[in-house]
């Protein structure tokens, strides 16, 4: 409460590193999973699940409801990037390259679904 003021205005640097910790949660999720032997479609899965694991971790720890389970993109963002990185090995790009571009991709759309404001549509009974 002390504090209120202080973290208001760092709102937005807080944004940007938890955009980018999502970014390195999904990269190291689809990194190790393919370390591991497993197929592309289960690493992009992994790698979707370990970005998004992180950011509910962190928003029951703050006693938020976790941003999956609000409209907001997350979980899409990190299914991009995934989609990147399977692209890249596919095409055999070096690693670095589609870890890279998998982060980009997920920063990149992040970013532009908070500034647009896009949102999932909602599923109706």
């Amino acid at each position: 409460m002390l504090f209120h003021k202080y973290i208001n205005r760092l709102a937005g640097t807080i944004f940007l590193f938890d955009t980018i910790g999502l970014a390195l949660f999904t990269v190291v999720g689809f990194h190790k999973t393919l370390d591991a032997g497993f197929p592309l479609y289960a690493a992009m899965l992994m790698g979707m699940m370990t970005g998004a694991a992180g950011g509910v971790l962190r928003d029951i720890l703050i006693n938020e409801e976790p941003l999956i389970f609000r409209r907001d993109i997350y979980a899409m963002a990190c299914l991009a990037g995934g989609l990147f990185y399977t692209l890249g090995e596919l095409l055999s790009f070096p690693v670095v390259v589609s870890q890279l571009g998998c982060a980009a991709v997920v920063i990149t759309i992040r970013v532009l679904a908070v500034r647009y404001h896009w949102q999932l549509p909602i599923v109706r009974e």
